[in-house]
């Protein structure tokens, strides 16, 4: 399974790199690396495909654990507050034109001060939604996993309003950046970066894979998971801590981009069944390829819109519909 997962993800990055709004000639690209086709492929095709890559894979893993963990097939990566606190932080840097670091802290060393603003800002806001979520849901670790889930909802609703509020008193002009960047899209990062993003990333997945044995049992019950030898609350904190550093990473280059670690995830325990042991490292690879393709068609309707819509409506323009289908068609075949 995870081979085919592989070749499909491979076919998906091919494509990725190969087809855009703009045509190019591969063998020129490879060929003549002063040509226009060659800046194309290697400063901007190849690098947003890596990033899609990166982030599907990061989104829809976490998904998939935390599906098992919280015993619920309709949860997804942002229910621990983690896409709020980014949000916000990304919104008020945004709101205040905080363009580079360098504009919050001027005087840095290197290339320190040339870092994304609104970058940095988000991934601070969603380490910090994480450490408060985790910190109040701590005082009632009996009810665990319910009471992250319940905190970072609550959290999230307060980040939502915190949001319209700034909205409603930012600048026109900066407004569209913000709405931008809530509805979630590929950029073209560096190589420094995205190799910072591949190492969490790699880290974070790896390390839900290895618990995965554990996250089966502890898909049982608690109580049964324990008699069997799991540590129940420790593998629940690191697990916590995975997908939470997984999804602040994603959010905090892409944006707010839906349906990938719910809808991925979804499909594949219909199609395979439930074993986490399979169900992680296969939702990673079909994250990756559903995000590499959703961005492919975003690029390619700017010769329909004149525009390039976000990538973040086109995964809910295609994942909403899907979801509702397989709710539809798991709801009759329970009636029969």
């Amino acid at each position: 399974m995870c081979a085919a997962g592989l070749v499909l993800t491979g076919v998906a990055f091919a494509l990725a790199v190969r087809f855009g709004e703009q045509p190019i000639s591969l063998s020129a690209a490879l060929g003549d690396p002063k040509s226009s086709d060659a800046v194309i492929f290697w400063s901007l095709r190849l690098q947003r495909a890596l990033l899609g890559l990166i982030v599907g894979a990061g989104l829809a893993a976490s998904g998939a654990t935390l599906q098992g963990l919280l015993r619920n097939p309709l949860a997804d990566p942002f229910v621990l507050g983690v896409s709020g606190g980014a949000a916000l932080g990304a919104t008020l840097a945004l709101a205040f034109g905080l363009a580079t670091v360098g504009q919050l802290a001027p005087g840095l060393l290197g290339g320190l001060e040339r870092l994304s603003g609104p970058a940095l800002l988000a991934f601070l806001g969603a380490g910090g939604s994480v450490l408060f979520v985790l910190a109040v849901s701590q005082r009632h670790a009996a009810r665990a996993p319910y009471a992250a889930l319940l905190t970072g909802v609550v959290f999230n609703s307060f980040a939502a309003a915190a949001i319209t509020l700034v909205k409603t008193l930012s600048d026109p002009d900066r407004l569209g950046e913000i709405l931008y960047w809530l509805a979630g899209s590929l950029g073209y990062e560096r190589g420094a970066t995205l190799g910072l993003a591949a190492l969490l990333q790699l880290g974070a997945i790896s390390l839900m894979i290895a618990l995965s044995g554990r996250l089966n049992l502890m898909m049982l019950g608690d109580e049964d998971a324990a008699a069997l030898g799991v540590p129940v609350a420790r593998t629940r904190r690191l697990l916590l801590l995975a997908t939470s550093a997984s999804v602040a990473g994603a959010v905090t280059l892409t944006g707010l981009i839906g349906f990938v670690g719910l809808i991925v995830p979804h499909v594949l325990r219909l199609a395979f069944g439930p074993d986490q042991r399979l169900l992680i490292p296969l939702s990673a690879l079909g994250g990756a390829a559903f995000l590499l393709l959703s961005d492919l068609l975003a690029r390619l309707s700017f010769a329909l819109f004149g525009g390039e819509p976000p990538v973040g409506v086109i995964t809910a323009l295609l994942g909403g519909p899907l979801f509702i289908a397989l709710l539809y068609r798991r709801g009759r075949s329970v009636a029969e």
